[in-house]
């Protein structure tokens, strides 16, 4: 009985205090990032300008996980304290692993429903820089939030379920899903970031950007 009851218990008592630490781009952290194809000296924005933060973020699983993440430093204060917000009113994040560890690819990165910030390349359907090579915009929990073309397709299969925007039950993944009103979505916004799921055409409902 005594181990039934430490096994219920114990993803309660892994909840403690939120934290985060703001670092520049060490040199260990830039090898990550050309090799895993995320950063290059073509890109709109030098390494000294981006900045490494380690978070503490409430995950799928009833415990915690400290994620890492890159933004550009004139926001790097705000992101953290947005995730302080997220993780104060319990918003959950499957994982925020740097779009290095999936090869600098958009795509494997949201089939792995990761949340990320940095990645240098080009706006989707443009040839244009993204806000992400900026360090300026955030995708996140991109499977339950998806990108809707104006024609309402959506490229990932584990995203369909998701189309209709609603809570439905009390999964964590439910609490993942981004719909109007939402407080995590009022948390961005009160730092003034626009929020995806408002634009008209697409729908872009993981995407927040500065």
């Amino acid at each position: 009985m005594k181990i039934i009851l430490v096994c219920m218990i114990l993803p309660y008592l892994a909840f403690g205090k939120f934290e985060a630490t703001i670092k520049p781009i060490n040199q260990y952290i830039k090898q990550r990032m050309i090799e895993g194809k995320s950063w290059r000296k073509s890109c709109p924005v030098p390494i000294k300008d981006l900045r490494y933060i380690r978070v503490k973020h409430r995950n799928f699983y009833r415990s915690e996980k400290m994620g890492e993440i890159i933004v550009h430093k004139d926001v790097a204060d705000e992101v953290v304290e947005i995730f302080r917000e997220l993780y104060k009113i319990k918003y959950p994040i499957r994982q925020m692993r740097l779009v290095s560890d999936f090869r600098g690819s958009d795509w494997q990165s949201i089939e792995a429903d990761n949340t990320s910030a940095f990645n240098c390349r080009k706006a989707t359907g443009s040839k244009k820089w993204s806000k992400h090579s900026y360090g300026k915009a955030i995708d996140i929990n991109p499977i339950e939030n998806p990108y809707i073309s104006r024609k309402g397709y959506i490229s990932h299969k584990k995203s369909l379920f998701y189309k209709k925007r609603e809570h439905k039950k009390s999964t964590y993944a439910d609490k993942a899903v981004l719909v109007k009103g939402d407080k995590a979505i009022q948390i961005f916004e009160k730092y003034g970031w626009i929020w995806g799921g408002d634009w008209s055409g697409v729908k872009d409902y993981q995407h927040f950007s500065k």
